[in-house]
């Protein structure tokens, strides 16, 4: 066969984003786009700003000599010093170009990252519901995944992560704002995490915090997120600009570590033969040119509170149980049948109405409903999931 059955099998387990996703487009097809509610996958409608787009028309108008050619691995310093003054602003903490590592989106900076730390035989934890493909990440560079599960809120269970804890536990992996829940982690329970984190110090063993920080700038109702540089010392940052700034397609990102991990250099070390081991040897070169003068800018986060807003109600005026998000652009309702996945087949079948099934985060009995799509779309949906509400919950 010239498919691995590693990767059959893999195939099988996932893909439930991508395979609504191309539910959605036969649907369209068919019944056309305004009778077909896609809300599988997390593509932000939006566009970018649009002082970013004159940027990136002033940098190909008069472009910098060899501005296409390779660079270090790690990036433009200029544009390394650029996020790195953003960073040491933003969460207090004396960053240098030195602690950033740019990066081809959150996925490149993962997999990079946890290439250069993982020894075969390693565990990370992750709580879920988690973005699926974590698990691949970390089976791909010869780590083992524990997940955990959260509490009734999704917020983070300390005790059954310290259950999960073990000798070969070499990183804890967050994501807050959450995919798919769109739950921001407390900070109450980061300190609880990172007073258990400490106790294992004592002991002599190094656990390492990797927070996923793609939706960090989109939260809502002025929640201001934790400094977790400043809760925990071993933290290393992932950033995406795909959803902050609407940049999926571009795939620019960076690493973000911590001043105060003293093996700072070893590590870029390391991240720089993975880069060019896994094949994304640097970051694009055009986009890194403009992404540095951004850092304090996104788009118009209100926006996507006002589609949470009107989305929440719509589900829980059908009936349906549901943690009201706090940031990123997702829901996760509970499913009122046992059968999610028959669950989400029946809402295609009978409203046209397109959403994933909670297996594909680690968490049967839920669904999830990606909401960064035209306002327009979620107003037309209303009359579809009251439907299924009057018909599946209310009976």
């Amino acid at each position: 066969m010239l498919v691995s059955d590693v990767i059959k099998k893999q195939m099988e387990e996932t893909g439930w984003i991508r395979r609504m996703f191309e539910e959605g487009i036969k649907m369209r097809k068919q019944y056309g786009d305004e009778n077909v509610y896609d809300f599988s996958l997390g593509n932000p409608f939006i566009e970018p700003p649009e002082q970013l787009i004159r940027a990136l028309i002033d940098t190909l108008s008069d472009p910098v000599p060899g501005m296409h050619r390779y660079m270090p691995n790690n990036g433009y310093e200029d544009v390394r010093s650029e996020i790195a003054t953003y960073l040491k602003e933003h969460y207090d903490m004396p960053f240098t170009a030195d602690h950033v590592y740019m990066s081809a989106g959150s996925a490149g900076g993962l997999n990079i990252l946890l290439k250069s730390m993982l020894n075969k035989g390693d565990e990370v934890i992750v709580p879920k519901p988690y973005f699926m493909e974590y698990r691949y990440y970390i089976e791909s560079h010869g780590g083992n995944i524990k997940t955990v599960s959260t509490d009734e809120e999704f917020q983070l269970d300390i005790d059954k992560i310290e259950a999960a804890i073990s000798e070969k536990t070499k990183a804890i992996l967050i994501n807050s704002p959450n995919n798919p829940t769109g739950v921001v982690y407390r900070e109450e329970k980061l300190k609880e995490l990172a007073a258990l984190l400490y106790t294992y110090r004592e002991k002599g063993q190094k656990i390492y915090l990797i927070s996923d920080d793609a939706y960090r700038k989109i939260v809502f109702d002025n929640i201001k997120l934790p400094n977790i540089f400043k809760i925990y010392d071993l933290v290393i940052s992932v950033t995406s600009h795909s959803k902050d700034l609407a940049l999926p397609g571009e795939r620019i990102g960076y690493i973000a570590i911590s001043p105060k991990i003293k093996e700072v250099k070893s590590l870029v070390s390391a991240l720089m033969f993975s880069s060019r081991a896994l094949g994304f040897v640097n970051a694009p070169a055009l986009f890194q040119r403009v992404i540095g003068k951004f850092q304090k800018n996104s788009i118009d986060v209100m926006d996507y509170q006002k589609k949470r807003d009107f989305i929440y109600k719509i589900i829980t005026d059908a009936g349906f149980e549901c943690v009201k998000p706090q940031g990123a652009f997702y829901l996760f309702p509970k499913c009122p049948i046992k059968d999610e996945l028959k669950f989400v087949q029946i809402m295609q079948e009978e409203e046209r109405i397109l959403v994933v099934p909670g297996r594909g985060f680690g968490k049967s009995g839920y669904f999830r409903i990606a909401y960064c799509v035209p306002l327009e779309k979620i107003l037309k949906a209303t009359d579809g999931f009251l439907n299924i509400g009057k018909r599946y919950i209310k009976g």
